[in-house]
């Protein structure tokens, strides 16, 4: 084999690493996109010709592998744990107290992290180089993206040695997200091919991840903040300021609003700095994680069933806006259950324009003598799902109007039963071949978590529905 050949697609290889390195995680590109494609459209022409010059770091995996028939599951070395939540101060020094008890000492320390409301993922390196990724499942098992997540072009495929060393064995963890400005573009892009669009980056990330061709992840502009490491051999850390600082130099992306080392007050000074911040921030966030910061500290407070004692997240409240309901309507579901939601005057919540809230029932309606045209307190609630908290009722004009549940189904006009579930009164249509539950009966049967057919969506089964196909 000519040697130019050789020397120039180590050459490239090398190149493009360092270029990504320094877009992703320097935040500081010396090139252009346009110029990092050409180089990377001719190291996959070499690799393509050569196929022995890929080495498993190439940074032409990231376009993608051949598709998939399944996932593999693999365990986890040490489980994914989840955290326990803080919603107000007094539960940030109800948790410091524990701490301090738990311990015997009185120095203790914090790093602060935002809360990204992402993908939680495990990265396996081995001697340096990326040989396995999963997400958390269950804490215990995960599913294999390894291929998938090769396509993040901020994932480092090998590490950066520092200060010479490479450990044998690094397991990250992180969570990987798609930024709003790029979600936004997906979303148009999808919509301008006829694609239904993601509901939010979280989905849109996790369903990137979940893709059996790689080659469609690598189509979506998925991104990477790292927070935390599994199994380690051949490398410790004594604090978690000194491990996000080694992640850094070893290639990771690491949060820019991250502090450490720090006292209780910064902590709840930080919270406050973060949730005044949010919306400006380029991704989503819900809420912000508190670590004790001395490593050993950490192992001898250990972990309860599913948590661990030495770290909390701290929730923001949920976002809110007071708006109008211009009307309230009756949704039938795939069971026969009629559903009051709310027609909202369209407010933006969150970063979200919200114009729906669903109001259970009509006994929910009698309890917050909810009205039309009355203005309400509407919250997202886990910063996703519309929900009318309260009515403002020194905001009434004596427009507003009651609401009745209807004495026959809006949909089929047949007759409808009431029962009583949980204290509840449930209306709901018996006609089992009413259209509405026809359509929301197949819309379940065609969703991911049934038989997952894809193209099948609400608009084409309404139109098989209503022409009685």
């Amino acid at each position: 084999m000519d040697k130019k050949i050789v020397d120039e697609a180590a050459a490239l290889q090398k190149e493009l690493t360092e270029h990504s390195y320094r877009y992703h995680v320097l935040d500081d590109p010396v090139i252009s996109d346009a110029e990092y494609d050409r180089m990377l459209r001719r190291l996959i022409q070499i690799e393509t010709q050569f196929p022995q010059l890929s080495v498993p770091d190439s940074p032409t995996k990231r376009v993608g592998a051949p598709p998939l028939d399944a996932f593999e599951q693999a365990d986890h070395s040490l489980p994914m744990l989840s955290l326990d939540n803080a919603f107000d101060d007094q539960d940030v020094k109800e948790f410091h107290q524990r701490i301090i008890k738990n311990l015997s000492a009185d120095d203790i320390t914090y790093t602060i992290e935002p809360k990204l409301d992402g993908v939680a993922v495990e990265l396996r390196y081995e001697q340096g180089v990326l040989t396995l990724a999963t997400t958390r499942g269950d804490g215990v098992t995960g599913e294999v993206i390894t291929e998938n997540v090769r396509t993040i072009r901020s994932v480092p495929l090998r590490l950066n040695p520092v200060d010479g060393n490479i450990p044998n064995i690094l397991e990250v963890r992180g969570e990987v997200i798609i930024k709003r400005d790029k979600f936004e573009s997906l979303n148009h892009d999808r919509e301008n091919m006829g694609e239904q669009v993601f509901a939010n980056p979280r989905n849109a990330a996790a369903g990137s991840l979940r893709q059996l061709d790689s080659s469609i992840t690598a189509s979506r502009p998925l991104d990477i903040f790292v927070y935390g490491t599994g199994l380690l051999e051949g490398i410790s850390f004594s604090t978690q300021a000194e491990l996000l600082d080694y992640l850094k130099s070893a290639g990771f992306p690491v949060n820019d609003h991250i502090k450490k080392n720090i006292s209780l007050d910064a902590v709840l000074a930080g919270y406050r700095e973060l949730d005044a911040l949010r919306q400006t921030l380029a991704y989503d966030i819900d809420g912000m994680v508190i670590k004790v910061n001395n490593i050993e500290y950490q192992h001898r407070l250990g972990q309860k069933i599913k948590s661990p004692r030495w770290a909390i997240a701290y929730k923001f409240a949920a976002v809110e806006e007071i708006t109008k309901i211009n009307d309230i309507v009756v949704q039938v579901g795939r069971t026969g259950t009629l559903t009051p939601v709310a027609l909202l005057e369209p407010v933006n919540i969150g970063g979200v324009i919200v114009s729906r809230a669903t109001l259970h029932n009509e006994d929910e309606i009698k309890r917050k003598d909810i009205r039309i045209n009355d203005s309400v307190l509407v919250i997202r609630s886990g910063d996703v799902i519309p929900k009318i908290i309260k009515v403002i009722k020194d905001q009434r004009d004596g427009s507003e109007k009651n609401f009745s549940m209807p004495e026959v189904c809006p949909v089929c006009s047949k007759s409808i039963e009431k029962e009583r579930i949980d204290k509840s009164t449930i209306n709901r249509c018996v006609n089992f071949n009413c259209q509405a539950q026809i359509k929301e009966r197949l819309r379940h049967f065609v969703s991911k978590k049934a038989f997952n057919i894809d193209g099948l969506g609400k608009k084409i089964i309404e139109q098989l529905v209503d022409e009685q196909l």
